[in-house]
């Protein structure tokens, strides 16, 4: 098992940095970048460059920019490839190509973007102008905080809610969960998310819940059990968001795989050895039969994480990655979408070692070695 965990950790590298050329390349092309944009912003609304200085990956400014949340974005080429730049002095705009850093060739910028993610360096947010790993950092516990609990409860109850329905298929409490799982798996987070938020958050009628933020104001003064209660209080809805829309997959998943156990012929044995039902199911079956549930354990955890939590930050203002993550590529700041995309993409490699790892606990009888 050491040996093919330490061929995985291998593999990981190429595969990242697959990942990593592809999707750079691919933004090289894509129209609308932070030169084009400044330069349109200059030339378009009349604004004055405020200043302009490029140490260090630099930072743009204009009057207007300076007071609002900048938009980024990456293109390359000549000065005439920018209509934004007509009009404009060209010293202007190679100052401004410059303090982006897109005066220099593509395959330079990304050797020494790769050569900082090496020592989790990811340089400075494009117009932010703070430090992309704090950018991370500061975001971090929302999502944190929204896939740990969404994921704990989503498996808690899917996983004993699965299961007896499987042992009681065909019975009124099989017939009526299902149609509660039906009516979760139908209804979209996001619609779900604003009900509670019309319903329970203010919205039009009660107002039992904060709509935004993990804390409230001056919270940090309290005792610690307080603030364990008011940031339940915050998380309440957001999480119970992510639970609707997530547990009714892993619930039928759950049902089906005891279901095809419990049909099997080791199953009719151990009855006819006269085991007990209970000895039989989680004796036998549950072992064969939480593989399954295992192997898309990383990619249900990384869906809830990061994915899954984007439209239940934005209902609920909750300013974590999967929101930067959205910003930054939409405005082409190139160093936190690339640096989010690194961190997101290592970690899910790393989750499915760990889902393999996994494996070997719930079935010791699994030997990826002997595997031909």
């Amino acid at each position: 098992m050491g040996a093919y965990l330490f061929r995985r950790l291998l593999l990981v590298v190429p595969t990242l940095l697959g990942i990593i050329i592809i999707n750079f390349a691919v933004v090289q092309f894509a129209p609308g970048g932070p030169v084009e944009q400044m330069l349109a912003e200059l030339r378009g609304q009349g604004q004055t460059l405020g200043r302009i200085t490029g140490e260090g990956g630099g930072e743009v400014r204009t009057r207007n920019a300076a007071e609002a949340r900048g938009t980024a974005g990456g293109s390359e080429g000549p000065v005439g490839a920018y209509r934004g730049a007509q009009g404009l002095d060209p010293a202007i705009v190679a100052e401004i190509e410059r303090a982006f850093g897109f005066d220099k060739p593509a395959t330079t910028r990304f050797v020494e973007m790769m050569t900082g993610y090496l020592t989790f360096d990811f340089g400075r947010s494009l117009f932010r102008d703070r430090p992309v790993v704090e950018l991370l950092v500061e975001k971090m516990p929302v999502s944190i905080s929204l896939g740990l609990w969404s994921t704990l409860i989503i498996y808690l109850v899917s996983i004993p809610l699965g299961i007896r329905k499987a042992v009681q298929d065909g019975s009124r409490f099989d017939v009526a969960t299902s149609g509660v799982v039906l009516v979760g798996y139908a209804i979209p987070g996001f619609l779900f998310a604003i009900l509670l938020v019309v319903f329970l958050a203010g919205g039009s009628f009660l107002q039992w819940f904060p709509l935004r933020g993990l804390l409230s104001p001056g919270a940090d003064t309290l005792p610690f059990w307080q603030r364990a209660l008011d940031y339940a209080w915050h998380m309440a809805l957001p999480t119970l968001t992510m639970v609707i829309g997530g547990f009714a997959g892993l619930t039928m998943l759950t049902k089906n795989a005891f279901l095809d156990e419990i049909g099997k012929q080791y199953t009719v044995t151990a009855r006819a050895k006269g085991n007990t039902e209970g000895r039989i199911l989680y004796g036998h079956i549950f072992r064969n039969a939480m593989l399954l549930i295992i192997a898309g354990f990383p990619a249900a955890f990384i869906s809830i994480l990061f994915t899954g939590a984007l439209l239940t930050e934005i209902v609920f203002s909750l300013d974590g990655l999967g929101l930067l993550g959205f910003e930054s590529a939409i405005r082409r700041d190139y160093p936190v979408m690339f640096a989010t995309l690194y961190i997101f993409t290592l970690l899910g490699l790393v989750m499915q070692i760990v889902g393999d790892f996994t494996y070997t606990l719930v079935d010791p009888r699994i030997d990826f070695e002997a595997r031909r």
